[in-house]
């Protein structure tokens, strides 16, 4: 048994019927690399063969009674594969809008909490012969930066399956503790609290110190504070239903851009996503000319002994997108140095101190408060805290394989919820960058057309980064003098006259 961290359980705490706090993904694969052809049954048994390397994949979750404390984590005494690896097909045909179509469906579905929260969707009837994987888990569970691992323990660096290694012990399942040991447990951990919420205060309040001398310090320039963002069509109320869109870019033409104008590759991608909304929120009428939108971008905090731990190790910075500013290469400017702003803000907090007040939520009272919010719609009545989420996970530039077919693309999904109906994730694989654009269709209108913006806001910075044309010289460009008649007496001419 294992007790969720405050920030893992907080995901469970904010979810309501509206707002699913699940990641996922679409993958796509290629089986004519597989030896002997594409199989279910040969997929299922690498699934199941790979579970000793998944660990969200056989636990669930045990409530506290009275909601007295954060849940449980226990080895599912029921676990049934069957029930979490589906069979799927797509309607004819079988291209990106039917496969995104489905996918967004899946994502509009709340997990099960009696069951392992996570489910995968082996989907068929791709054009060109391609299969598909769909796959969403908790946010509970995983992070962006754990997720990608857990994709990695799941694939393969060539077509012929890896074997597992053996395990030291073998898998068992837990009992489920009766309610009489879950309130014990909870009150031995509750009673520590105390101490640990005196020391979290501490720590609180130097952190705010240090964080309003630094601010005030000549030459510092404060990232935008919460609650300063303008409001857009972005920012309104979701409903249960899900809408996504993919594209992709490659990423030497990223890296020509930020090698042109500085920077690093996540401000070309910031970039891509503000010239993409500056343009579908001007074709709906509803662009800020005053004030620029401030993207909330997730921040991995993972040590390098906590590589390969499962849950949350995750921070959040705020970036103005400079959606006011009209010229591509003066708005990636300011991008590039709102991004420093925020990331130089970020190394000053700390991430545990931020961490450790989750701990100290009442599951009950949070749980309630989140959904009296949302059944009010009182993130409709106040400034919005930011207008999207821009998260890119970096993935490996090698072909990964499942039950030998190669993966050809991964669009990552990410979350949305009430006040912030736009998520943009991006991952990069193989050479390219995959985006997936997760949205509310009653928020988020024509979320392709946004798409399509993003690949125009990215063939505009490339002409912004471009080195113009070195001009003529001045000899070169004066037109060449007529030769006349032949003088019957050669004259002087001035140097560099033309003869």
């Amino acid at each position: 048994m294992q007790r969720l961290t405050g920030l893992d359980a907080t995901f469970l705490y904010v979810e309501t019927p509206t707002t699913h706090m699940h990641v996922a993904s679409t993958a796509i694969f290629d089986p004519s690399t597989a030896p002997g052809g594409y199989s279910f049954d040969a997929l299922r048994q690498l699934v199941s063969d790979r579970l000793p390397l998944l660990p969200p994949f056989r636990r669930r979750l045990v409530e506290v009674p009275f909601s007295l404390h954060h849940p449980i984590w226990i080895e599912d005494p029921d676990f049934d594969l069957d029930y979490h690896l589906r069979r799927a097909a797509l309607p004819s045909p079988g291209g990106p809008a039917e496969l995104a179509a489905f996918a967004a469906d899946v994502a509009g579905r709340p997990l099960d909490r009696r069951r392992p929260l996570w489910e995968m969707y082996v989907v068929e009837g791709l054009e060109h012969g391609m299969i598909a994987c769909v796959t969403k888990v908790h946010h509970a569970a995983i992070d962006g930066v754990s997720g990608a691992e857990l994709t990695v323990n799941l694939l393969d660096l060539q077509p012929e399956p890896a074997p597992v290694p053996p395990q030291e012990e073998e898998w068992k399942p837990d009992r489920v503790p009766t309610d009489l040991e879950m309130v014990g447990y909870a009150v031995s951990s509750l009673a520590r609290q105390p101490l640990a919420a005196a020391k979290a205060v501490r720590r609180t309040v130097g952190m705010g110190l240090n964080l309003r001398r630094r601010n005030r310090q000549p030459g510092v320039n404060p990232p935008p504070a919460p609650f300063s963002a303008p409001r857009t069509l972005l920012n309104r109320s979701v409903t249960a239903h899900r809408t996504l869109a993919f594209t992709e870019v490659h990423l030497d033409q990223v890296k020509a851009i930020k090698d042109a104008l500085g920077g690093t590759v996540n401000d070309v991608v910031m970039a891509i996503c503000s010239g993409g909304l500056r343009r579908y929120l001007a074709e709906h009428d509803d662009l800020p000319t005053d004030k620029s939108l401030i993207a909330m971008v997730p921040v991995s905090v993972r040590t390098e002994d906590q590589k390969g731990a499962m849950g949350n190790q995750v921070s959040s910075m705020f970036v103005s997108l400079a959606t006011d500013i009209d010229d591509p290469k003066e708005r990636y400017g300011i991008i590039r140095e709102a991004t420093t702003a925020a990331k130089d803000q970020e190394k000053a907090i700390s991430a545990s101190v931020l961490t450790d007040w989750t701990e100290f939520a009442a599951p009950a009272v949070a749980a309630r408060a989140a959904r009296l919010v949302s059944s009010m719609r009182v993130l409709e009545r106040m400034a919005p805290i930011f207008n999207v989420t821009i998260s890119n996970v970096p993935g490996p530039p090698f072909p990964l394989y499942s039950a030998g077919a190669q993966m050809k693309a991964m669009y990552p999904m990410g979350p949305i919820s009430d006040g912030v109906a736009l998520n943009i994730t991006v991952m990069s694989y193989m050479g390219t960058m995959y985006f997936g654009l997760m949205a509310c269709p009653e928020v988020v209108p024509d979320i392709w057309d946004l798409a399509s913006a993003m690949n125009e806001a990215l063939e505009e910075l490339t002409k912004a980064a471009a080195p113009k044309p070195a001009k003529p010289a001045a000899s070169a460009a004066r037109p060449a003098a007529k030769r006349g008649p032949k003088p019957a007496k050669a004259e002087p001419r001035p140097a560099g006259a033309a003869r």
